[in-house]
């Protein structure tokens, strides 16, 4: 099922929820009538009044009487006004007016709801803020809404912020209907069995709903089985529901399917739960959050015909301690399938079996708890029993989710010292610290900051010292002290502030989280009376709730990360999910292999990750870089040729398809780029392909999205033809037919090409039918899929003025938004992007030429987010710029300098509300547009298509030409950047390297017979003549040179040696040698009358076996020499400075060299042994022309001559070799390296068993080869090996895939 879909049925389920929430409303009623205009006085309290004519029986809205409405005795935030609406009523809306005729109101408030008085809970908006707005005067009404529809007794109102020049005053009313529903009380011990009725064939879904409130994280809710042994059971887990679907009576991995969902279900406030069961998936919602699960196929088929309620009375019940999973608290409104079945318990139904003591009311415990909210919170409580020689004891449970803080400290009364008791790693210490003596320090429990109640006993009896957690007295811990432990003051939490005449030190972080049955020598604290300043003392103290929230619930970290957290803030743990930032919401791999490329990467294997932040994981794909283009490689399961064997008893033979990305991933690479391929081969033998007389074709194969589509045609054809390439080229060997295959004749012959039609694609299955006649043989090869062109990377547009904009539909990134784009422009400001709401808004904007601003709204009033660069922006180059606002923080990153981040409030607004168009290039808001290029706009991970909005609307062009600009220098080696429409390319035509960015070495192995001869022609001679910067001579210019630039690399072992000659029909040349001493010579004759210049090197050994670097340049008398890193050489020539009529140049061997002196022409015949690697004459690579332009360049080669690897490696900065693979989190591996031994532990899916024996086989073997090779010092060639279909000798043709299908040899010798 798509997101969309499940986002749908998300939203229905929480629309049945809220009317669920309504049971009881009559029907059509609106519920939104006044509660408390109509209610007695006595039905208001509150924590103090001002006067009785201030009482918080007047605070009813529009109200005169008495002083017009309730004012405290003192304003302060522990004041508060409460409501008891007589019963559970259904709350939808409250309203706060000030004191009439005063300057008393509240500018801001709590609001809290409650059952019984006790254990109040506070209302969150948005499930995140606590404040609400009050008023502004003391007569306007404001009014608030609640986004979810309260049930409860009693209302609570807690001023926040009132009126500076006056003080809290308050008038209020809240609005909603009479609340009915059916109620049942479990006590531990009882339960309720249902026999169900047997299911309805008819009905396609099942359901059941309920409500609950519990203070035990652990029990049953329901089970429900039936005879064929499927089960479902509800039962909360440490505070968290499970739903548990189980087939047999043995439990077991297989036979157990577990979902989770909620937190803090221990509260003692009513949670509601709906599970919603649709053949293959169920949906289930706890509160206001829903969960969509697949079904596994073993567990969809439910046939209940039993349930239990409050505890699991299955036969194969999963536990052995049944009798302790009981339940324990209040159900209401159970509902399954549409019966209620509360009610049938009232009536007393046949159907129901009622075991224990079951009422039809809730009877709630008083459990009085406190929390913490900030670091300046405390407890204080006097001595409550005067010290006993006996000891003392101190019994408190608390729940935190923070690894730290203190819980109590306090001071021994006789003879000094002091005991703390705090959380430090989640684990309970205790010291106390005595004048004259050793500290005395305990320790136990482990994991305490996990959100659960624990209970911790401090006990000291007989001088024996005990702590125990959760009454595990097994791991309590022991002391004896030689003194007297009893309590004095205690304060808990932390100490009062500064300032205050107690005395207490708290050297521990102060506690955050909740506590509750705080018992000191055996007598429970009245935490009421401590509220009302009856006892003790306290300090940012909420009483009587519990207000820990679980930011982790839901969860806000994205694909797969895992959250912790602690009380006022989540962190999200990426490691592993191929993702990063707060949220691990943006990926850390490119989108495609275009992408990669234009980081300055080469071939090699990449994740890819096709949408971005979208849902889609990132999977490992080939990029096949080439000068041309950049194709992303999809192999499958058989790329091969693969012989058709018959099979007896079957007329057809099928083949079948795996890729090696998943379904989404191939869909997205199909629809993102410009043009996709496979190749199909057929070679037959009296076997026909499509055709035969008077019946169907013969054979198809289906393709394209999803399931695929029947096709009838072949490579080469156009879809729909029934046809092959031959017929479209009209060369089929038999005109009658449309494929070659289709002849039938008895010679082999074949039908390939290639399937175009990106619709179609890729292929997912092969049906051949014409191979079970005696005497038909064939083979069949589909090759990867290859993709090229990014349609994302280059979709560009162009703003030629400030007021010209592109407007898209409203952007939706409630809670993630990641905005990513590059940009240029000449302007020095500019808005990019706008995007309204009624009061929220994004916008991301250049302010000056040297800075950045990402500002945004989302309730909680403005933030922006800014990155200075120190460089001008506006230089006409592309620039990147990556945002993210999310629940955590806003971002801001620009090119590659640091990102600037904002935290945004721990209990603000979330929600980012947008409701205008979505402005680009422009802003409804502003006048200051931006003039200039944007391009690869993508808004969560979805670009946006700007050339085909621009080329509607006036004032912008589609496209943005002027790559080179910003990516010429990625094209190294004197290699030239060509622009085109979308993207640039590399022209290494004047470079002695090639690849997609001229850096891949052109390298050859020569032999002592081995001469490479390339001729001087009038045009290569001018091109020489510019390249070198000389000026041309008045005498035979087009064949003079007056400046050379020489570079090479070589590596040899033999001594004297020829490295380069360059000859003239003047009888004049130029030779580059080693001599007998292992030193480099340049000899220049430009004169042939006189003898040559020698021209010595001083650097030594050079005939060492390694790998040297030459450097040459001469103008007019001037030349230079540099030789690897060492320092450059300078020589004067005492000759002419013209090199008159150049006739050719020559690599190795020299013939004919009737010119040159006898040493010189006996060693140059002797030719040279070793490996050249980018050899350079001016503009002319005569290695190269003679290695990859044989046919169309002037060059002769004699000899063997073999391309090679010399050993230099790659001037690309970004294509460095690597051994890392993928580990986790960004840190180890750079998203711009190509990851090695690409072959997986999922390898069945990209090649099987068969591919990987092979591939390591055909490695090592390289290996061996490369270090046999190499210890003799001479340059390892490279072998191209084929492998021939098993069994075929007679076949006449070869498997060998072409190079652009996968990595070539010599790639797979750099990469591996």
């Amino acid at each position: 099922m798509d997101l969309w879909s499940k986002k749908v049925r998300g939203i229905i389920t929480q629309v049945a929820l809220i009317l669920f929430s309504s049971y009881g409303a009559k029907t059509g009623e609106v519920c939104h009538s006044p509660l408390v205009s109509n209610l007695l006085p006595s039905s208001f309290r509150s924590s103090s009044q001002l006067s009785s004519s201030h009482g918080p029986g007047f605070a009813k809205l529009n109200r005169r009487e008495g002083a017009g409405g309730w004012s405290p005795l003192s304003s302060d935030r522990y004041q508060w006004l409460e409501v008891d609406l007589g019963g559970r009523t259904q709350i939808t809306a409250v309203a706060t007016q000030g004191r009439y005729g005063s300057s008393d109101w509240l500018t801001a408030y709590l609001l809290m709801f409650s059952d019984t008085g006790h254990n109040w809970k506070q209302y969150r908006r948005e499930d995140n803020i606590g404040a609400f707005p009050g008023n502004s005067n003391a007569d306007s009404v404001v009014q608030h809404k609640l986004q979810h529809p309260v049930i409860a007794r009693y209302v609570r109102l807690i001023p926040l912020d009132w009126n500076p020049s006056g003080r809290i005053g308050l008038r209020l009313e809240t609005y909603g209907c009479p609340y009915n529903s059916d109620v049942v009380s479990f006590d531990g011990h009882s339960s309720l069995l249902y026999r169900l009725s047997p299911r309805l064939r008819q009905m396609t879904s099942e359901s059941i709903s309920l409500k609950f409130k519990t203070l035990r994280n652990s029990g049953t809710l329901l089970h429900a089985e039936g005879r064929r042994e499927h089960s479902l059971t509800l039962e909360l887990e440490k505070g968290k529901l499970l739903l548990v679907l189980q087939k047999g009576r043995r439990s077991s991995p297989d036979s157990q399917h577990l979902v989770s969902l909620g937190s803090l279900l221990d509260d003692q406030h009513w949670h509601q739960v709906a599970v919603e069961h649709h053949s293959n998936h169920l949906n289930l919602t706890v509160d206001k959050s829903t969960l969509w699960v697949q079904i596994p196929p073993r567990f969809t088929h439910w046939d209940h015909d039993q349930m239990s309620v409050g505890a699991d009375h299955g036969v194969g019940s999963r536990r052995s301690d049944v009798a302790n999973r009981n339940f324990c608290g209040c159900l209401e409104n159970l509902v399954y399938n549409g019966m209620n079945l509360v009610d049938l318990v009232r009536q007393r139904d046949q159907r129901v079996t009622v075991k224990g003591n079951v009422t039809f009311s809730c009877a709630e415990p008083i459990f009085v708890a406190v929390t913490f909210t900030s670091a300046q919170s405390v407890l204080w409580l006097p001595r409550v029993t005067e010290a006993s020689l006996m000891g003392m004891s101190v019994q408190l449970q608390f729940r935190t989710w923070n690894k730290a803080g203190l819980l109590l400290t306090f001071d021994l009364p006789h003879q000094g010292g002091v005991v703390w008791l705090y959380l430090s790693k989640a684990i309970l210490h205790l010291q106390i610290h005595k004048p004259g003596r050793a500290p005395l320090e305990l320790s136990t429990g482990s994991a305490l900051n996990d959100g659960q109640w624990h209970s911790v006993v401090l006990l000291c009896r007989r001088g024996r010292l005990t702590m125990a957690v959760d009454g595990d007295e097994a791991a309590a811990a022991h002391a004896s002290p030689s003194f007297l432990i009893t309590t004095g003051q205690l304060f808990f939490g932390g100490c009062p502030f500064e300032g205050s005449s107690q005395e207490c030190v708290n050297p521990f972080k102060a506690f955050q989280g909740c506590m509750r049955l705080l018992t000191v020598d055996n007598q429970q604290v009245d935490l009421i009376k401590v509220q009302q300043r009856l006892m003790g003392n306290y300090s940012h103290l909420q009483v009587d709730m519990c207000g820990i929230i679980d930011r982790c619930s839901p969860n806000h970290c994205e694909h797969g990360g895992s959250c912790s957290q602690s009380w006022s803030t989540f962190h999200c743990n990426c490691s592993g999910t191929s993702y990063s930032g707060a949220t691990c919401h943006g990926s850390i791999y490119e989108q495609s292999c275009e992408a990669y490329k234009h980081k300055g990467n080469t071939s090699g294997y990449y994740y890819i990750d096709v949408d971005g932040s979208g849902p889609i994981r990132p999977q490992l794909i080939y990029c096949n870089m080439t000068e041309d283009k950049t194709w992303m490689v999809i192999q499958h399961n058989n790329t091969e040729l693969t012989r058709v064997r018959p099979t007896p008893g079957k007329n057809q033979h099928s083949a079948h398809f795996e890729y090696a990305s998943e379904e989404e991933q191939l869909a997205a690479i199909v629809t993102q780029s410009e043009h996709c391929e496979q190749e199909v081969t057929y070679h037959c033998r009296k076997s026909r392909l499509l055709h035969a007389p008077d019946v169907s074709p013969l054979s198809w194969w289906v393709g394209g999205p999803g399931e695929g589509q029947v096709q009838t045609y072949w490579g080469g054809a156009p879809p729909g033809s029934q046809q092959c390439a031959c017929r479209l080229q009209e060369n089929c060997v038999d005109p009658k037919h449309h494929c070659n295959c289709d002849a039938d004749h008895t010679g082999w012959a074949n039908d390939s090409g290639l399937l175009t039609n990106k619709e179609n694609l890729p292929v997912r299955s092969l049906v051949l039918g014409d191979v079970h006649r005696p005497g038909s043989e064939s083979a069949y090869r589909v090759g990867p899929l290859r993709c090229h062109g990014d349609k994302n990377v280059w979709n560009a547009a162009f703003f030629d003025k400030e007021t010209s904009y592109l407007h898209f539909p409203t952007f939706h990134g409630e809670l993630s938004a990641d905005i990513s784009f590059l940009f240029k422009t000449t302007s020095s400001s500019g808005v990019f992007l706008e995007n309204l709401g009624i009061k929220d808004f994004i916008r991301i904007e250049l302010s000056s030429s040297t800075e950045v601003l990402f500002s945004f709204d989302v309730g909680n009033g403005p933030l922006e987010v800014g990155v200075r660069a120190g460089f001008p922006l506006n230089d006409n180059r592309w620039h990147r710029i990556r945002a993210e606002r999310n629940v955590k923080e806003a971002s801001l990153r620009l090119d590659e300098l640091p990102a600037a981040t904002q935290a945004a409030p721990a209990d603000g607004h979330i929600h980012l509300q947008l409701n205008s168009q979505l402005f680009i290039g422009g802003t409804a808001s502003r006048q200051k547009g931006f003039r200039g290029c944007i391009r690869s706009l993508q808004l969560n991970g979805i670009t946006l298509d700007l050339e085909e909005r621009a080329k509607i609307t006036p004032g912008v062009q589609a496209g943005c030409p002027g790559h080179c600009s910003s990516y010429g220098s990625l094209c190294q080696n004197q290699g030239r950047c060509v622009e085109r429409p979308n993207s640039f390319s590399c022209d290494c035509g004047p470079s002695a390297y090639t690849g997609a960015f001229c850096d891949r070495e052109v390298s050859a192995s020569l032999k002592a017979g081995t001469s490479i001869s390339y001729t001087f022609k009038e045009q290569a001679v001018n091109e020489l003549n510019r390249s070198s910067g000389a000026l041309p001579s008045s005498m035979n210019s087009d064949m003079t040179l007056r400046a050379e630039n020489i570079s090479l690399s070589f590596r040899t072992s033999q001594n004297p040696s020829l490295l380069l000659y360059v000859g003239s029909y003047r009888r004049e040349y130029l030779a580059l040698l080693l001599n007998k001493h292992d030193k480099l010579e340049v000899r220049y004759r430009l004169d042939s009358s006189k003898d040559a210049d020698v021209l010595r090197s001083k650097v030594r050994n050079l005939a060492n076996g390694q790998l040297h670097t030459v450097t040459i340049s001469r103008l007019a008398d001037s030349v230079s020499v540099q030789i690897d890193q060492n320092t450059k050489e300078h020589f004067n020539l005492t000759s002419d400075v013209e090199f008159n009529g150049i006739r050719l140049l020559v690599l190795g061997r020299v013939h004919g060299s009737d010119e040159l002196d006898p040493e010189l022409a006996r060693l140059a015949s002797l030719g040279f042994t070793g490996c050249l690697s980018a050899v350079l004459f001016n503009s002319i690579s005569p290695l190269k022309a003679a290695l990859l332009h044989p046919d169309t360049s002037p060059v002769v080669v004699t000899g063997p001559l073999v391309q090679s690897v010399c050993g230099s490696s790659s001037t690309n900065p970004f294509a460095a070799e690597t051994t890392h693979h993928q580990s986790g989190q960004s840190g180890s591996v750079e998203t711009g390296q190509p990851l090695v031994n690409a072959i997986r532990s999922d390898s069945a899916l990209i090649g099987g068993v068969i591919a990987v024996v092979i591939f390591v086989t055909v490695s090592a073997l390289a290996i061996m080869g490369r270090f046999l090779y190499r210890s003799k010092g001479l340059c390892q060639s490279r072998e191209i090996k084929t492998v021939k279909p098993e069994d075929s000798p007679e076949l006449p043709f070869s498997s060998q895939t072409s190079s652009h299908n996968g990595p070539s040899e010599s790639q797979k010798e750099y990469f591996i």
